[in-house]
């Protein structure tokens, strides 16, 4: 494998339920690579097989058939321990829904992957508050999550995806419970945290704004990977009309979606 690749998607192949009931394919023979500092989109409609997709590549599910390659090792063989280490070490993940202890303070909430990692309280207090200045958001440490509002919370699940320093950021629609000046300020810290650390980030999203924050775009329909589309010398303003043209769409949410 090319050493700047740092996922290797090799005929990943996903069927839920047994050979003896009514089988639902949703993944079909999937090849894609990552490259490292990478800011790769995932779109599809609604059960297109994209968060299939983003599961297997974060260890929370396996191909049917197929395997992963991430460095020179095939993630899909993990079992236990194995894929523990692997996820607190190598990746981050961003989830829609934030996926937050209401019962830990947001300082708690971003040092947990260190904590179940055994490490040192001081090393991760300092760490905590390392991302979090990164991200704008020390003053929000001491708080619950029940105390921030949703803008807040993200950037909160962002700092716990980050904290690790992972080599890999796995992010499932996460402007989906923002709005627009939140998801803005979302993506723009992805982009720059991809910039400036060369974190490769696979972001699944539905939503073109998003996506023209991304170099490259993987369309995904009925399990496959068809179509990419690449951002190459357009600017994002440019990159996003080029995404509503292949989409064939346009935006009818009045929104301001002016792009720098």
């Amino acid at each position: 494998m090319n050493q700047n690749t740092v996922i290797d998607v090799q005929h990943v192949t996903k069927v839920y339920g047994k050979k003896t009931e009514k089988q639902y394919t949703a993944l079909k023979d999937v090849n894609f690579k990552v490259r490292q500092g990478e800011f790769v989109g995932i779109m599809g409609a609604s059960g297109s097989g994209k968060t299939t997709l983003l599961n297997i590549l974060a260890t929370m599910d396996k191909p049917t058939e197929g395997r992963v390659l991430v460095g020179n090792q095939d993630i899909t063989k993990l079992d236990g321990n194995q894929v523990s280490d692997f996820r607190a070490k190598q990746i981050g993940f961003i989830f829609q829904d934030f996926n937050l202890l209401e019962s830990l303070t947001n300082a708690e909430n971003i040092g947990l992957p260190l904590t179940l990692q055994g490490a040192k309280k001081r090393k991760t207090n300092e760490l905590v508050h390392q991302v979090a200045g990164q991200l704008g958001i020390n003053q929000l440490l001491d708080k619950y999550p029940v105390e921030i509002s949703g803008g807040q919370k993200q950037r909160v699940a962002a700092a716990r995806g980050l904290i690790s320093r992972p080599q890999i950021l796995f992010a499932d629609e996460p402007t989906g419970a923002l709005d627009s000046r939140n998801a803005r300020e979302l993506l723009e810290t992805l982009k720059q945290v991809n910039d400036e650390e060369q974190v490769s980030v696979l972001m699944v999203t539905h939503d073109p704004f998003s996506a023209s924050y991304c170099e490259r775009i993987l369309f995904i329909k009925d399990g496959k990977i068809g179509e990419q589309l690449e951002a190459g010398d357009q600017k994002r303003s440019e990159f996003y009309q080029t995404i509503l043209n292949k989409l064939g769409t346009f935006n009818d949410q009045g929104e301001d979606v002016d792009v720098i």
